[in-house]
């Protein structure tokens, strides 16, 4: 029996692999209590006032959403002091990344990457057909004058994670403005900013005010993190209204559920929740900093809800032992850092937790 004929790409195509949820620790482990530290969650949870808007709004199951996001997009450009047609939203920023690839790449043209960084858009560069430019990262940070000497004209989008995922590192408002000046007009600069919010360094460019400035610059951003709604799959994007314009072309119709959008608009006014979550956030930076001081673990200062430390072992092998005793983290193996550990920031019980577990599995002669 003959197969189906299928697009070339795909078999160069890698299945991108997210953190593995609760259910599936638990299952293959048997366990009953996992801490999970590994997928970036917002570990309050989400925003109650988004919980409220979602129990209230059960008896709208049977309609269909507005596929314009409607509300949520005048009360976003209000907050964000920006006309409605800059936004676009997504199931996620995943999405938002597809749709970019889709409208923007094509086979013979180029994405520049640096490397590590968060791997979607790799995938989603890859599955337009579009070949790879990998920039190396320097000290851990996206060197934006090396991103800037690769451009060539076959590129015609380049990513950058500002903060970066995996490191947690940023790159300045000076910089960035220094790096548009380089880049053609008809290549697509991607400033994903799911971290945004986390951020404290005062260099850390307000990248909105560059829109005006370049009209081939996209900012990516989502509710899932300081939202805390990861499971509803809301993000969304800030551009020129042209660019705007063709993102919708390759849209689906409805693509953001109706639900999503009402915990997203509610999420934006629960200002108390997203002080707790950004103050809880800052105090675990903190105790991780000073915990690795002392326990001389070589870390990555970072500016997000997660943190990258050098256990000097096989981080495939710590992460197994941590899992086996309740605590799920990331190996940085997958991103070429096979010494390093991502750990995303928890409540203060649970990164004491990680803490006394690090000293169990990496300094106590008897080993797990």
């Amino acid at each position: 029996m003959g197969k189906p004929s299928y697009r070339k790409e795909l078999d160069h195509l890698p299945s991108y692999r997210p953190a593995k949820s609760l259910e599936e620790i638990q299952r293959e482990l048997g366990l009953t209590e996992i801490i999970k530290l590994s997928g970036n969650e917002n570990c309050l949870g989400a925003s109650p006032l988004a919980g409220e808007a979602v129990r209230n709004a059960a008896g709208q199951l049977y309609r269909y959403a507005d596929s314009t996001c409607m509300s949520l997009r005048g009360k976003l450009a209000r907050r964000l002091n920006l006309p409605e047609e800059q936004l676009i939203f997504g199931n996620g920023s995943f999405e938002i990344v597809s749709l970019i690839a889709q409208a923007f790449l094509e086979p013979g043209q180029a994405s520049i990457i640096p490397e590590p960084t968060f791997g979607w858009y790799r995938i989603a560069s890859l599955a337009a057909g579009a070949d790879l430019i990998s920039v190396p990262l320097t000290q851990h940070a996206i060197d934006l004058t090396a991103v800037s000497a690769a451009i060539s004209s076959k590129a015609k989008v380049i990513w950058l994670c500002n903060p970066n995922n995996p490191t947690g590192t940023i790159f300045s408002g000076a910089s960035l403005q220094n790096f548009m000046k380089t880049v053609p007009e008809d290549t697509v600069v991607v400033l994903d900013e799911a971290y945004y919010e986390y951020v404290q360094d005062a260099a850390y460019p307000e990248s909105a005010n560059y829109l005006a400035l370049y009209s081939n610059l996209i900012i990516l951003r989502t509710f899932s993190k300081v939202y805390g709604l990861a499971a509803m799959r809301i993000g969304y994007g800030i551009a020129h209204p042209d660019l705007i314009g063709l993102l919708n072309r390759v849209r689906l119709p409805i693509n953001v559920n109706g639900l999503a959008q009402i915990a997203a608009e509610a999420a934006l006014d629960d200002k108390e929740f997203t002080a707790a979550v950004l103050e809880n956030n800052r105090l675990g930076q903190d105790f991780y900093c000073q915990q690795f001081d002392e326990l001389k673990l070589e870390y990555i200062k970072t500016e997000t809800n997660f943190i990258m430390v050098n256990v000097e072992a096989d981080s495939r092998s710590v992460a197994a032992r941590a899992l086996r005793l309740g605590i799920s983290i990331r190996a940085g193996s997958e991103y070429g850092m096979p010494a390093w550990l991502r750990i995303t920031i928890g409540t203060p019980a649970q990164n004491k937790r990680v803490v006394d577990m690090l000293r169990q599995v990496l300094f106590s002669e008897v080993r797990i």
